[in-house]
């Protein structure tokens, strides 16, 4: 079974259910280890990049990033191309419940040219590297004025076995009330789903949008890696 197949058979109902309840969904394995080695042998490619980004240098954390360049490799295309679809669905359900105007395209093709009438016309999926001591502060990923509310990151290294610590965190600010932390251990090959900027909660007078943000606490060992895939082009 191809990745991509695994996406497209990925229990959709169950995973909605979470991203409401919750704000987050973890898949089953979709990458095999094999596929996690390829994508992770690329880091080293660097004309398969259009862009490195070291962290601590921006204050983003320590650790480092690239952004793929086109062509993206042909699994991250697959896996882009074959979670839209879905997510979008899902999109949509959220912005109607936040009484929002803004709706997106049943197909990645259409969204992506959304993104150009916008000037965004850069690729961001991206792959992320971190050793001992790295860490990624908690943000979000913006890159211009069309932003898709959902994204995912697959782990594509074993945690106790190649790296330790490292575990994806998830910030809730709520109006009036303290945040909400979330930190969760992915295994390799495994995904989740994530609102990018903020999601919709149910309160006593309809649903209110609550922000939400992401990144990883430090690593206490070893090397970890993994693939993000975002949506939106950027400017």
């Amino acid at each position: 079974m191809t990745s991509h197949t695994r996406i497209s058979q990925l229990d959709w109902p169950a995973m909605e259910e979470s991203l409401w309840t919750q704000g987050y969904a973890v898949t089953p394995q979709v990458l095999t280890p094999q596929e996690c080695a390829t994508l992770v042998l690329l880091y080293a490619k660097t004309t398969r990049f259009r862009k490195r980004i070291n962290m601590a240098q921006h204050r983003f954390g320590v650790g480092e990033y690239q952004y793929f360049a086109d062509p993206l490799p042909r699994l991250v295309t697959r896996l882009r191309a074959q979670a839209y679809p879905p997510l979008a669905r899902i999109a949509n359900r959220w912005m109607a419940a936040l009484k929002q105007p803004e709706t997106f395209p049943p197909t990645l093709a259409r969204f992506l040219r959304l993104c150009q009438e916008h000037g965004q016309i850069k690729p961001t999926p991206l792959l992320l590297y971190y050793e001992q001591g790295g860490y990624n502060r908690l943000h979000q990923d913006l890159y211009g004025p069309v932003a898709f509310p959902l994204q995912m990151t697959f782990c594509l290294s074993g945690p106790q076995t190649d790296y330790t610590g490292g575990e994806f965190l998830l910030v809730e600010q709520r109006p009036r009330a303290q945040s909400r932390g979330i930190a969760l251990t992915l295994q390799q090959g495994q995904g989740i789903i994530f609102a990018t900027r903020y999601r919709p909660v149910r309160g006593t007078r309809g649903y209110y949008r609550l922000t939400v943000r992401h990144g990883i606490s430090t690593v206490t060992s070893g090397q970890r890696y993994t693939l993000g895939i975002i949506f939106h082009n950027s400017q």
